[in-house]
């Protein structure tokens, strides 16, 4: 039903829901909070993952549906505590049995929704409540439909509403009957909940000696936060201690901000055979009852008043998940700097690695011996640099394969250097992130500390690419030289050996004859590039190798990292200031009603 329909609605109607503009703010409002995960272990979270779950509910309860038709008939939920008196004092209220107590069938634990017949279309459809099926209830010795015989499971019976037209009920006023709000079903207390924050104003109902309990409170300063009309409901007050309950209880309703509060006192008294008060226990909430129902421009203002604290407390509750939000943000900022600067050290462990002379030991350097020899070249290249390039002309000629293992001697010495440094990262990070909360929930039961699957095969081809990005460079840079076609021609797998040699000759590192050895060899390296290309061309070609080098490790380590930083990615997309921008404009929406 719209909010200009206003089925034989007593007095003035009620001027319509405000314009568009509120309800777009609130879908979207509605909208960034359904898609806000806060995923990570931080102390905070799970009162603001329940703060989100608790603003959704109630924009789909109430928020929304009181935007959409201002002009509905008010709800009154009847609340309270277990034994408090709620259903005997529904009863009371209409003058005959209606509640669980009484005559409604099913007779199991859904809320009960009385209201006049005239208001029935209000409530029939899912304006309000829209996540609880509807049941038309009858009154005792009504006919029962078929499909209502017989007691509902509990299952279908927490996610339903009874609803009881009652010509007693006072037309532009509902009543419901919730749950207890101390049940020890969590059922009936989470539907307690979320029945009380659909409510246009409470019906509290205590005892004389239950009134100070925890529970109840923490409702009542809810309904504080949200400025929502409350009447509170002592019941079963023994006459002589009346005077003093009366006014204990009224002093801590001030102290809590809760001092407008209609207090009504119900006295004891024996009940009778059908489990009724008597008659006039309940004359004064009644009569207050009817006169808000008779005042249609006081209702209007009712429901105003508790729709502009519920959105004034809803802006405070999205601040609050935006700043949640922004420690997610942070932790998983700590989190990515962790496996990120891992990484990054790993790259840097790699490069050193092939900088000070590491890879020139071992087979590598075995590999380079046979490939220049280890006596005859020296001897050669001190002598003059003709005679070396005669000599090597040849020896490329007739001899092609030992360059090769050279190759795939660097490939395989490169490739344990990069794996091992990359399982450190990940073991690295892999304790970083077990040590924090956070990250620990995020790893869960999956074990990271290794490479992934397939990283040795994809780690050989990269260097395998690497070389061969190399070989074309020897190549593209012999080009313009027609006085080394021949050389270029016979030996560019000897002029690469060399290049990744050269690259890796920085000597820092070795001990002993190695320093010798190694260093010998790569000067060898060196001469025999300069004797082709030039001095300069040769620092330019080691310059862009090393480099071409460098991306591919670091692309190969931010691939690897990429196991860690995905599962931030796939969590933490929420943006925190969209939700405080929401918040501010829920706060200004409350202040300019």
């Amino acid at each position: 039903m719209s909010s200009e329909e206003t089925p034989g609605d007593p007095g003035n109607p009620i001027p319509p829901a405000r314009p568009g503009g509120a309800v777009q703010l609130l879908e979207g409002v509605r909208s960034e909070l359904a898609g806000t995960a806060l995923p990570l272990a931080l102390p905070d979270a799970g009162r603001a993952r329940q703060d989100i779950r608790n603003a959704l509910a109630q924009l789909e309860d109430y928020i929304l549906p009181r935007y959409r038709s201002l002009d509905a008939p008010l709800l009154a939920v009847v609340g309270g505590s277990t034994g408090a008196g709620k259903s005997t004092l529904v009863n009371g209220l209409v003058g005959h049995a209606v509640t669980r107590a009484g005559a409604i069938r099913p007779t199991t634990r859904q809320p009960i929704l009385l209201h006049h017949p005239l208001d029935a279309a209000w409530f029939e459809d899912q304006r309000v409540l829209p996540s609880l099926s509807r049941i038309r209830g009858t009154l005792a010795g009504g006919p029962l439909p078929a499909n209502q015989a017989g007691p509902t499971p509990d299952a279908a019976a927490i996610s339903s509403l009874v609803l009881v037209s009652d010509g007693a009920v006072p037309q532009g006023i509902a009543l419901l009957d919730a749950p207890d709000v101390d049940s020890i079903s969590d059922d009936n207390r989470k539907l307690a909940g979320q029945l009380l924050a659909a409510a246009d104003l409470w019906v509290f109902v205590t005892t004389a000696n239950r009134y100070a309990d925890a529970v109840p409170w923490r409702l009542l300063l809810d309904a504080a936060s949200r400025d929502i009309l409350v009447a509170v409901v002592l019941d079963r007050v023994p006459p002589a201690a009346e005077a003093e309950v009366r006014a204990d209880l009224q002093a801590m309703l001030s102290r809590e901000g809760l001092g407008e509060a209609r207090l009504f006192v119900v006295p004891e008294a024996a009940l009778d055979a059908m489990g009724m008060l008597p008659a006039d226990a309940v004359d004064p909430l009644r009569t207050w009852l009817r006169e808000l129902a008779a005042d249609a421009a006081g209702r209007a203002g009712i429901a105003r008043r508790t729709l502009n604290g519920t959105v004034k407390a809803l802006g405070a509750r999205v601040e609050a998940v935006a700043q949640a939000a922004r420690a997610q943000q942070h932790a998983g900022e700590v989190l990515a700097a962790d496996a990120r600067g891992a990484y990054q050290d790993a790259v840097g462990r790699i490069l050193e690695a092939t900088r000070d002379g590491a890879l020139l030991r071992g087979e590598v350097l075995a590999r380079w011996q046979d490939f220049v020899g280890t006596g005859e070249f020296f001897r050669a290249m001190e002598q003059n640099i003709g005679r070396f390039r005669d000599r090597m002309g040849a020896f490329f000629r007739g001899e092609p394969a030992p360059a090769v293992r050279v190759e795939t001697a660097i490939e395989t010495g490169l490739q344990a250097v990069i794996i091992d440094e990359a399982a450190n990262a990940a073991e690295d990070v892999d304790q970083r992130w077990r040590s924090d909360p956070a990250g620990r929930q995020l790893l869960g039961s999956d074990d990271l500390s290794g490479t992934s699957d397939g990283f040795a095969d994809t780690v050989a081809a990269e260097i395998r690419a690497w070389q061969g990005s190399l070989m074309e460079l020897i190549r593209t840079e012999g080009q313009g030289k027609r006085t080394q076609a021949r050389w270029l021609s016979f030996g560019i797998n000897g002029l690469g050996a060399a290049l990744m040699i050269v690259v890796f000759s920085m000597t820092a590192g070795l001990t002993g004859l190695e320093v010798g050895v190694a260093g010998g060899t790569a000067v060898v390296g060196q001469r025999l590039l300069e004797a082709v290309f030039g001095e300069d061309a040769v620092r330019r070609l080691a310059r862009t190798a090393r480099e071409d080098l460098h991306q591919r490790c670091q692309k190969l380590l931010q691939d690897e990292q990429q196991r860690f930083l995905s599962r931030l990615d796939a969590h933490l997309g929420v943006d925190p200031d969209a939700l405080s921008s929401h918040a501010a404009a829920l706060r200004r929406l409350a202040a300019d009603a």
